[in-house]
């Protein structure tokens, strides 16, 4: 039997985009003890700026976006959850163990949990949770051969095959079973309930009394606050109307800090110029190189960031350490010379037309477009911004295809703390493979991967994946940004996960 705490990564400090810039705040290694009870508030309400509205309220619903897995971590829970460490917890399941070899996977159910409607959870419940992701092909959840109860309160998974990395699928939300919409009745068992949603206005949270974890939530009430843009999020903090938001280094300088708690931390997203490898003359990895040498990662992180960020090189974020190629945090060092040179040799000396699509509501991504648009010029390509809106981002490009380079972040939640999260999508028959990358050779590496037992092995063949990427130069990898999370004083208590999530749980008002 294994521990219940099984370490995944090892989160480490921010390294800095220097070139005698400005330095950045240091994210924190561990979790940051809190201030002792006395110095904390319980009640109140927080009022928290958001710049994206939620895609759905269900967490078992697979076309879930990064912002709504954010939020819906304080509404649901599954049988294991992630610490700020990077280590997975008994949450829903109050003990586990891994047997057979890694083929069977036990666990039990804790006692007395209710779900917000007052229901108490049963085995029952997370076994309909579990097949109800098989059933939507939910990432991972394929490989599952069967889900039993083995007794009251106790549940075996067995798998098709040994799968070292399948614990983190298990973070998934527990829903009851009798829940027939659960995207219009969300109920889980978090330190938070939904009391009400308004599409393009708010949703506020309230805090479940009845959760298992007594001592949590601080708060009374969450009200999130969808707003336009990051602009729209300045305003808010500066205004008052928001007590707090998830912003850029673009925004922390221009707030007051005896007003205002940043906590710094990695947002854990690549944010890359994705490059459709189908579309000409994107097509031909001369000229997918030649964009490579040509653009300058740390004019971008310094102009479109104020410096705040950690260049990556590789479609894996440098936080996922064990498995990061650290040889390509600057693959292609800037050189226009080399770049004009590749362009010539593909038979384009003269440059050509290249559009960039962009979502709007993302001006981190409009502002690194800007700085790209400006470096290629000097190459001789004449690239052009479209700003189109999210929706019409996700019908064109995210799964139309139909676009010649965009810039996103890809972040890593559908398998949390995992390596597949940002690797999988690149395997020639993915659905979200919106670049259009195909190489047997990827393929086959990442398959091996998949199915090998042994850490260090399995490792290797990720940083051997994330090498073929690199250099087929299949898109621009940038940077993982730096991302803030800022509160009017004196609200405090955030802590920095090695995910995507904001813990509203813990944040708290201090005398």
């Amino acid at each position: 039997m294994k521990k219940s705490s099984i370490p995944l990564l090892v989160l480490v400090g921010i390294v800095l985009s220097c070139n005698g810039k400005k330095a950045a705040p240091s994210v924190p290694e561990t979790v940051r003890e809190p201030a002792s009870l006395g110095e904390k508030i319980r009640g109140g309400e927080l009022r928290f700026g958001l710049a994206s509205e939620l895609s759905t309220l269900d967490p078992l619903d697979p076309a879930n976006t990064a912002d709504s897995r954010s939020v819906l971590f304080n509404v649901y829970e599954g049988l294991v959850k992630p610490d700020t460490d990077g280590s997975l917890l008994p949450a829903l399941a109050e003990s586990f163990s891994i047997e057979q070899n890694g083929l069977v996977y036990m666990f039990r159910i804790r006692e007395g949990v209710k779900f917000h409607d007052g229901t108490t959870v049963k085995a029952e419940d997370a076994q309909f949770t579990l097949n109800k992701a098989i059933e939507s092909k939910y990432t991972g959840f394929t490989d599952i051969e069967k889900v039993e109860i083995t007794g009251e309160q106790e549940l075996r998974l067995t798998l098709k095959n040994p799968d070292p990395d399948f614990l983190p699928y298990l973070t998934i939300g527990i829903v009851p079973k009798n829940n027939v919409d659960r995207n219009k009745n969300p109920i889980g068992t978090g330190p938070f309930r939904i009391e009400s949603y308004t599409p393009q206005q708010s949703l506020v949270m309230v805090r479940n009394s009845e959760y298992w974890q007594p001592e949590l939530p601080y708060l009374d009430k969450v009200t999130l606050v969808f707003l336009a843009d990051s602009d729209s999020l300045q305003i808010g903090l500066q205004g008052g109307n928001i007590d707090g938001a998830s912003v850029t280094g673009s925004i922390i300088d221009q707030l007051d800090p005896s007003r205002f708690e940043v906590v710094p931390g990695r947002s854990n997203m690549v944010q890359l110029l994705a490059l459709n490898n189908e579309a000409k003359p994107l097509d031909n990895i001369l000229v997918r190189k030649a964009l490579n040498y040509a653009i300058d990662v740390h004019e971008i992180i310094d102009a479109a960031f104020y410096g705040y960020g950690e260049p990556s090189g590789s479609a894996i974020i440098p936080g996922l350490k064990a498995v990061y190629e650290t040889a390509l945090a600057e693959p292609y060092p800037l050189n226009t010379d080399t770049a004009r040179g590749l362009l010539a040799q593909a038979g384009y000396a003269e440059g050509f037309p290249l559009e960039i699509t962009v979502p709007s509501n993302y001006s981190m991504h409009v502002n690194t477009a800007e700085v790209i648009v400006n470096q290629l010029s000097k190459i001789g390509i004449t690239a052009t911004i479209r700003l189109v809106d999210w929706a019409s981002w996700l019908s064109e490009v995210y799964r139309g295809r139909k676009y010649q380079a965009t810039i996103i972040s890809f972040d890593g939640s559908t398998i949390p703390l995992s390596p597949r999260s940002f690797l999988s999508r690149y395997t020639s028959s993915a659905g979200g493979n919106l670049i259009n990358f195909k190489n047997p050779e990827y393929d086959r590496v990442y398959s091996q991967a998949l199915k090998e037992t042994e850490n260090s092995r399995r490792n290797s063949l990720y940083k051997e994946a994330q090498r073929i990427l690199s250099s087929e130069a299949a898109s621009v990898f940038i940077q993982d940004i730096m991302s803030f999370m800022v509160f009017v004083k004196p609200f405090k208590g955030a802590l920095n996960y090695p995910l995507n999530v904001i813990d509203f749980s813990v944040i708290h008002k201090t005398n």
